[in-house]
């Protein structure tokens, strides 16, 4: 499966569950027992609750895990974040 698929397929998941996503960062393959991927997301939280406690956009990073098909098998939220704070500051 290329990139290209596997990233319509996360899109494709979020946008019917989640929210549409922000930006996919990263994709990387899994091997041995457990084959398939591991994706990094980042989606925009939802409007509500960024009118109620932020002045900023807020960003939510979502581990996303794709089985060997390409199916989401699991995400979670890592974190959230204001959209204009770097990583690391």
């Amino acid at each position: 499966m290329t990139i290209k698929e596997l990233m319509s397929k996360i899109r494709e998941f979020f946008n019917e569950n989640v929210a549409p996503p922000f930006k996919i960062t990263s994709i990387e393959e899994r091997e041995g027992d457990e084959s398939g991927w591991t994706a990094t997301v980042e989606v925009i939280e939802e409007k509500e609750y960024m009118k109620r406690y932020a002045k900023d956009e807020m960003l939510g990073t979502y581990s996303v895990v794709l089985d060997k098909d390409g199916e989401v098998t699991s995400f979670k939220r890592e974190g959230i974040r204001y959209r204009s704070k770097v990583d690391g500051s």
